[in-house]
């Protein structure tokens, strides 16, 4: 019950920071009102287990129906609220038509942030063998650059980059997109990060002393969660607190898989020149002793293959941090009777065979003992190996701003990226009605958006070493999610 309780409690603060992250800046509604609708569903299944207990199941109506009619009315309430800013008058620029050559007078009357010389400067930036330029659309957050491409995607952005950059210094960022009706154009937007500001708030930027007291607290609070974790009483830590040092194997374990999962995205950001804050932890008194670490990167991606190399950076060093971690868990840990309540988060009764790559892992690790009809009792080392893989496979999924969603946005596209986004929301809605431990899993895709923000590049595709890693990193992701099969499990006997 207390771990239910945790649960619920961290699905409560993730949804509100996820609430005000995304949406408080696009809409007038409170955001307590928007977290107590999302939230609508899990107090219904809360409190039906609160009244009920576990034996007595959930009735249909009340499974499907907050489920159902929650997302409508959240939906609704932000779009009944909804600020528009002048800026959204007009399409976002990755959704503009080239069929609005009516609006484009009215534009450039209201919003000219270049004059007629420097038009003409513009213009011979695009030079015809390269991309012949037709028509120029002032908007109030660009100025779009419509025409045919001559020449590949990599060379024309790189040259007339180059071009725009010899004329109006960084007062511009230069976007490279396709339209909807994938044509590609250029888009010059205002650049808020000029050589000035980025040095003035370089120290800002870092904060390693921040970044450092957030590491030394979640230190503290995984090692307390990682002595309880390891049958640690209040009683026997009261009477001697060296006991806590048995939580140091869970501590670090996670310390080190999340550690080297925002590090990764770090380095890769540092080595494409994008400026990104340190990994800052986020420490929490109780269920696994933080919620996670993140990064963020405050200047743009300069192309597609940046922003693929910086997505999937993370999931394979954290997961080669990982799978050894596990591994070396997993054979100091016990073999117990299989029941009914052996679930995702029953530590000490889990059941491995809701992951195929877990349960191999497990046959692996521990051989002979682990047979059918057995769940395994986790040792501390091989909790934060499994966290470390739950953790991964939450990133991998293909949706929005998660590490996943770049990696196909890089791979197909921003359009494509949108489209797998939403199936990849459906489809773990569906797997959440089969095992109901991903319950918290769909409520947290449904809350993200399903796009991120483009490359300056976003044109330019992958080469086939990066695509070959692509597919091997949503062939992890499916490995993770999808059940052991039957035949499989009756083949390794377990």
């Amino acid at each position: 019950m207390w771990l239910l309780l945790s649960l619920f409690v961290s699905l409560g603060l993730i949804t509100y920071f996820i609430i005000q992250k995304n949406v408080s800046h696009i809409t007038k509604t409170p955001i307590w009102l928007l977290w107590l609708v999302l939230m609508t569903p899990s107090f219904v299944w809360m409190s039906w287990f609160l009244i009920y207990g576990e034996n007595k199941p959930l009735p249909i109506l009340l499974i499907f129906g907050p489920f159902l009619i929650c997302p409508g009315l959240y939906w609704w309430l932000v779009q009944k609220g909804r600020i528009v800013p002048p800026s959204e008058e007009n399409s976002s620029i990755l959704g503009e038509n080239t069929n609005d050559a009516d609006t484009s007078s009215t534009d450039a009357a209201k919003v000219r942030p270049i004059n007629a010389t420097e038009e003409k400067s513009l213009r011979d930036c695009f030079p015809f063998g390269v991309y012949y330029l037709q028509q120029l659309d002032y908007r109030p957050q660009a100025i779009l650059c419509r025409g045919k491409l001559q020449t590949a995607p990599e060379t024309a952005y790189d040259r007339i980059k180059k071009n725009v950059e010899g004329v109006f210094g960084d007062r511009f960022l230069v976007l490279f997109q396709e339209s909807l009706q994938g044509q590609p154009f250029f888009a010059l937007i205002p650049n808020p990060n000029t050589e000035v500001a980025e040095e003035k708030n370089q120290e800002v930027l870092t904060r390693p002393w921040l970044a450092a007291f957030l590491l030394i607290v979640t230190i503290l609070t995984t090692t307390i969660v990682g002595a309880e974790m390891s049958g640690v009483t209040p009683e026997q830590l009261q009477d001697n607190w060296m006991v806590l040092f048995q939580g140091l194997p869970y501590s670090f374990g996670v310390i080190a898989i999340l550690g080297v999962h925002e590090l990764s995205h770090y380095f890769t950001a540092v080595h494409y020149r994008v400026r990104t804050t340190l990994p800052y932890f986020i420490p929490i008194p109780f269920f696994l002793g933080t919620f996670g670490a993140f990064i963020q990167m405050r200047s743009p991606i300069p192309h597609r293959k940046a922003l693929f190399d910086v997505a999937i950076a993370g999931p394979l060093g954290g997961l080669g941090i990982a799978l050894p971690l596990l591994f070396w868990g997993l054979s100091l840990s016990e073999v117990v009777p299989l029941s009914e309540k052996s679930t995702m988060l029953q530590f000490n009764a889990l059941d491995p065979r809701f992951s195929l790559l877990f349960a191999l892992i497990s046959k692996l690790a521990m051989g002979a003992t682990f047979i059918k009809g057995t769940a395994i009792d986790l040792h501390p080392l091989a909790i934060a190996g499994y966290i470390g893989l739950i953790v991964t496979a939450l990133n991998l999924m293909p949706v929005g701003q998660l590490d996943g969603g770049h990696i196909i946005h890089a791979m197909l596209g921003q359009r494509a990226a949108i489209a797998i986004g939403q199936i990849a929301r459906i489809g773990m809605i569906i797997l959440a009605f089969v095992e109901r431990d991903y319950f918290l899993w769909a409520i947290l895709l449904l809350l993200m958006p399903v796009s991120d923000q483009p490359a300056l590049n976003d044109v330019t595709e992958l080469d086939n070493r990066r695509d070959f890693l692509g597919v091997f990193s949503m062939a992890i992701l499916v490995m993770i999610l999808l059940p052991l099969p039957e035949i499989l499990a009756k083949w390794l006997q377990i």
